[in-house]
């Protein structure tokens, strides 16, 4: 069920990596969100790390994109609601998406649960656990961003009544409708089909199910459409990403040696994670090859027909004019041949 009727739109997904100095980073990153543009992209994502060499504060960096582009929608793949403040995310959230047009997709989830245990010492603990702190964070989120009140006032505040409602300021108007959530497995994809939200999927499965990486996929895209139809919600969309490094000339190949020597040493040919022990998990491969490799393998990829948004992930590392000529390639030689075409 729920396989794509009409036109596939296509995004990139960039880490915005800051290996050479926070200014010349973001630089970077504000330009290929305007190449974006003048490619015909339908959305810039960021993704969002906190204490890594990544872009971790996306409505500052949207703020500034939203002055320097026009029809481009910029999105976040993904916030992690457990160590983020819902109420201060929904006012961010809302003035770009008031500066922008209207533009923001904002994309969220729970976080690496691996991680908690770290960043729960810089962050601290919670009595709902991981899971459920994020989920709890999440919803009053969501409420804040619908406009409805998340607090009452008390006497003499700000010379209200008594026991007025109290909403976040300001509100867009329709951004509520533009919330997605990342997930990684059928139980989370159900879960957001129930709550109405749209769906991301990436390059990593949060369990393993026995299936190629795309089939496993495919079911989960499969069961939230399910879900949330059996909840009364309609369609939904569905993104997907992929990492696509388009090989044109020697330049391809040198630049991206190293990301894809470190992405693929750690995993076995099946996308599963080496080593004893961990959290069942995996990877979907990084293809590289000829343009024409490329398409062939998204056109068997199972996924694919089911989701409306391609979404080009950049390696998390390398000189953003490799970055750029991804990009371009996959406008040029790849995308126009699986579905999509300039809106």
């Amino acid at each position: 069920m729920g396989r794509r009727a009409g036109r596939l739109g296509l995004g990139l997904l960039t880490f915005v990596p800051d290996h050479t100095g926070g200014a010349a980073a973001l630089e970077h990153g504000l330009r290929l969100v305007e190449l974006a543009e003048d490619l015909g992209y339908d959305t810039a994502w960021v993704r969002v790390r906190h204490h890594e060499p990544f872009l971790s504060s996306p409505m500052t960096f949207f703020a500034a994109a939203s002055q320097r582009t026009r029809h481009v929608h910029l999105g976040t793949g993904v916030i992690p609601m457990r160590y983020e403040d819902p109420l201060r995310l929904a006012e961010d959230a809302a003035t770009v998406d008031l500066l922008s047009g209207g533009r923001l997709e904002l994309g969220v989830s729970g976080g690496i649960p691996v991680t908690a245990g770290v960043l729960d010492t810089v962050h601290g603990s919670s009595p709902r656990g991981f899971a459920g702190e994020a989920q709890h964070r999440t919803a009053l989120l969501r409420e804040a961003l619908a406009g409805r009140a998340v607090g009452h006032a008390p006497d003499g505040f700000m010379s209200l009544p008594a026991g007025s409602d109290l909403r976040t300021t300001p509100h867009s108007p329709g951004l509520v409708d533009r919330l997605w959530y990342g997930a990684g497995s059928r139980a989370s994809a159900v879960r957001t089909g129930e709550q109405g939200l749209h769906l991301q999927v990436s390059t990593l499965n949060t369990e393993e199910t026995g299936e190629p990486f795309d089939v496993a996929q495919a079911h989960q895209v499969e069961a939230y459409r399910a879900a949330r139809a059996a909840a009364g919600h309609g369609d939904g969309r569905v993104s997907a990403g992929r990492i696509l490094l388009p090989q044109l000339d020697g330049r391809d190949v040198v630049d991206h040696r190293e990301f894809l020597d470190g992405y693929r040493s750690g995993m076995t040919a099946d996308g599963r994670p080496k080593g004893p022990g961990g959290p069942p998990m995996r990877f979907s491969p990084a293809l590289a090859g000829r343009p024409d490799d490329l398409v062939e393998a998204l056109l068997r990829d199972a996924a694919l027909p089911l989701v409306d948004e391609l979404v080009v992930v950049l390696p998390a590392n390398g000189p953003v004019e490799a970055h750029e000529r991804i990009l371009r390639a996959t406008v040029e030689h790849v995308a126009p041949h699986v579905g999509w075409k300039p809106a």
